[in-house]
């Protein structure tokens, strides 16, 4: 971002880190972030749990005047909060070390990642006295909370365990949701406008009965916010891990061997309309949670986005291909472990 205001008197460089499930919308933030920037430097760090990168290449191509390709720094196949060492704090260092360093930086963490350990990192000798967490932002999927898909029902639990031994009663989908909306300093209430007023005051009752203290919920439509809500916070989350519970214990390892993430090829020839009926037929796979991509179109020169979170399903055009880019179509499916892939391929193939 080309930078008109003064650099920041703060020491530290600040960062916000953005947390969310999948699919609720945090690259639509950033870019409206980085869309709404006044002239301030920012640089994005962008995680993806996939193989295939498809956050990182939809920030890099966005077309905002001044968003450079080096703003934005993708660290791939793999959950940021598992690979502080390795992928994180080097990623972290080289943005600081610039000639023209960013003056805030923004994390988007993947959908499947716990914030508190990304949050401990900012205390690593080689960068604590750097950069500081601002603010954690956590993106909750207004639509997907109000049909309760993340919601505990005891009641329903219990009668289900009542008649099926095998039932277990942990939800890693809950244990995800639950860390990262602990773990925030402000939660950002998208896609509201899918919900009515009735729906959306459940949706807040709800979280807030997750959350020990009271945490401001803001509601938006298409990740758009004013950008002083969340950037600015000066929270120094690093400083304040006490008041952060989590599922997992200080410094305890954790994995995601609870979820799958598989790149598979989307077919070619087909109008936007008849991928995106395909892509929603995968959707309805067994353990299907995510799906996301890019293809060509015949006839088109931009490249065509097809992505979709439960049973919604959308598609848009978001830039021109690059010259030397390969338009070979590639969808990212992410799914609880054992996920019918096979359901996936047969639905992408038209049968």
């Amino acid at each position: 971002m080309t930078a008109s205001l003064n650099k920041t008197t703060l020491e530290k460089t600040p960062c916000t880190i953005i947390t969310g499930f999948l699919g609720a919308g945090k690259t639509t933030l950033v870019r409206h972030l980085l869309e709404n920037a006044q002239g301030k430097k920012l640089a994005v760090l962008v995680n993806e749990f996939g193989d295939l990168g498809f956050d990182g290449s939809f920030l890099a191509g966005c077309g905002i005047a001044g968003c450079s390709e080096e703003d934005v720094v993708e660290l791939p196949n793999g959950c940021i909060c598992c690979t502080v060492a390795d992928d994180f704090v080097p990623a972290l260092e080289k943005l600081l070390n610039r000639q023209n360093p960013p003056e805030h930086i923004l994390i988007e963490t993947s959908g499947l990642a716990l914030p508190k350990p990304l949050v401990q990192a900012f205390n690593w000798p080689a960068i604590r006295s750097r950069v500081t967490v601002d603010g954690v932002i956590a993106v909750v999927d207004g639509p997907a909370v109000a049909e309760g898909q993340f919601a505990d029902d005891p009641e329903a639990l219990a009668a289900q365990k009542a008649a099926d031994a095998s039932v277990e009663h942990d939800n890693p989908l809950e244990e995800v949701f639950e860390d990262q909306i602990l773990c925030a300093d402000l939660i950002l209430l998208n896609k509201s406008d899918l919900v009515d007023e009735a729906g959306r005051a459940r949706v807040k009752a709800e979280i807030a009965e997750h959350l020990p203290k009271a945490i401001k919920i803001v509601e938006a439509a298409h990740g758009k916010v004013e950008p002083a809500l969340i950037v600015g916070l000066g929270a120094a989350a690093e400083a304040d891990l006490a008041a952060r519970p989590s599922h997992h214990g200080e410094g305890e390892d954790h994995d995601h061997d609870d979820f799958d993430s598989v790149a598979v090829p989307l077919p070619a020839g087909l109008t936007p309309e008849e991928l995106s009926a395909r892509v929603a037929k995968a959707a309805e796979a067994e353990g299907v949670l995510r799906l996301k991509g890019f293809t060509a179109v015949p006839g088109r020169p931009m490249r065509l986005v097809v992505q979709g979170v439960g049973r919604r399903v959308g598609h848009h055009f978001d830039r021109p291909w690059a010259t030397d880019e390969s338009r070979d179509g590639r969808l990212t499916v992410i799914g609880l472990k054992g996920f019918d892939l096979q359901a996936v391929e047969a639905a992408l193939s038209g049968v």
